[in-house]
């Protein structure tokens, strides 16, 4: 639609000089009557171009999810290999 509408704009732009003017006279209300067609084919386009519907979203965000975990802590603890004490590290959950 906008392809159409500016080589309409650039068809009138460009054809106006060609076109002689002619001596303006106000009688028996043809102002009023320009006007008001103006103002009636102004509100013609304007809506028609107005009319378009807006396009769906392309994507929709998920929903966060929450997941309760038990509470856990590392902690040290000592062992016996057979050789030594050794330390290490242990998940502790509650």
């Amino acid at each position: 639609m906008g392809k159409i509408a500016s080589a309409i704009v650039v068809v009138t732009l460009a054809a106006g000089p060609l076109w002689l003017p002619a001596p303006a006279r106000a009688e028996n209300g043809q102002i009023a009557a320009g006007v008001v067609g103006g103002l009636i084919g102004g509100a013609l386009l304007g809506g028609a171009l107005a009319a378009r519907p807006a396009p769906p979203p392309v994507y929709y965000a998920p929903e966060p999810v929450y997941v309760e975990e038990p509470v856990c802590r590392v902690v040290r603890e000592r062992y016996w290999d057979g050789y030594g004490w050794l330390f290490r590290r242990v998940r502790v959950c509650d």
